[in-house]
């Protein structure tokens, strides 16, 4: 299995720290100014939107940010929409560090995205980020079609990494309280268990250089500082009772080669297939965890990006 060259040289220029995992003094501040703050000016193809505008959205505790972006081809609302969240652990990540990626899923799905800032840890513990996850989707049915154009009846989730287990644990929640569930989930290398860690394979020969053991455990202490809460099924989706399963969303699931989230991604397609839910699954395997974010460097992220939104919007009517 290769690397991909581009992100090879990439990886040699830049390192996430080796954090201590109960070390609540970090600079928690100064590294999601860090995190992914990218200059995305030289890119040759970034797409140009009809519209892109803040949006302030009820959480579960009180206002949070959001952003519609409005692609060119949208089309006369209301139309579908995309309701993503970002990963970053459920400690770092935001609106601006995901900014490109939506660009593209709207670009590519020709459909409205409305990305949600949702509340991060060690400021907001368990379950804090899956509440605001949960209101903001109680919002898009209720509100979406007149603050943004877009119908409810054809609203997809989605995420990446931790926001891809926001937008998993959301459709099984609808199906558990049988509420107006997602049209469609797309799930890229969704974190879908914080039981079992260490076990992942996670040298930077496996996974590329967004991860580590210990960012792992960096994560898990500041947002779910209680161990023994790993297996919550909003926690660990992968792991729900099957009656939670059926009956969910078709899905569209990414996977990394160089990645240590690949085999709960496959492990989670292969187990909502067996239970007839229509499941499509691609792997990059020359790609890293988190790769669609580095699109400014990568033009095989720069194309997943836009593959990704495709699937998304074929499933919505919207292609």
């Amino acid at each position: 299995m290769t690397f991909d060259d581009a992100l090879r040289s990439f990886r040699d220029r830049f390192n996430l720290p080796e954090l201590k995992p109960l070390d609540l003094k970090l600079p928690i501040d100064r590294l999601r100014q860090q995190f992914l703050k990218i200059d995305y000016s030289g890119e040759p193809d970034a797409p140009e939107l009809a519209e892109i505008r803040p949006l302030i959205i009820p959480g579960a505790a009180g206002p949070i940010k959001a952003r519609l972006y409005v692609p060119l081809g949208a089309g006369v609302p209301p139309g579908p929409g995309i309701l993503f969240f970002h990963g970053g652990g459920f400690v770092l990540g935001d609106l601006d560090s995901h900014d490109m990626l939506c660009r593209r899923l709207a670009e590519g799905s020709r459909c409205r995205v409305i990305a949600v800032d949702y509340r991060l840890a060690p400021e907001t513990r368990f379950p804090g980020a899956h509440d605001d996850a949960l209101a903001a989707w109680a919002w898009v049915q209720e509100k979406a079609g007149a603050v943004a154009g877009i119908d409810p009846a054809r609203m997809a989730v989605a995420g990446d990494s931790a926001g891809g287990n926001l937008a998993a644990y959301l459709c099984q929640e609808m199906v558990r309280a049988r509420g107006p569930k997602p049209a469609f989930q797309l799930l890229l290398y969704p974190l879908l268990q914080f039981a079992d860690i260490r076990s992942k394979k996670m040298s930077p020969q496996e996974s590329g250089f967004f991860i580590s053991a210990n960012l792992f455990e960096f994560f898990r202490s500041h947002y779910l500082p209680d161990p023994a809460r790993s297996m919550d099924r909003r926690m660990s989706p992968l792991f729900a009772p099957l009656e939670d399963l059926k009956g969910l969303p078709p899905a569209h699931i990414i996977v990394c080669g160089w990645d240590p989230l690949h085999d709960e991604g496959i492990a989670y397609a292969a187990k909502l297939r067996s239970l007839g839910v229509h499941t499509t699954e691609r792997e990059y395997s020359s790609m890293v965890h988190g790769f669609l974010n580095l699109t400014h460097i990568s033009s095989t992220a720069r194309l997943a990006a836009r593959e990704a939104g495709a699937v998304t919007g074929r499933a919505l009517g919207a292609l």
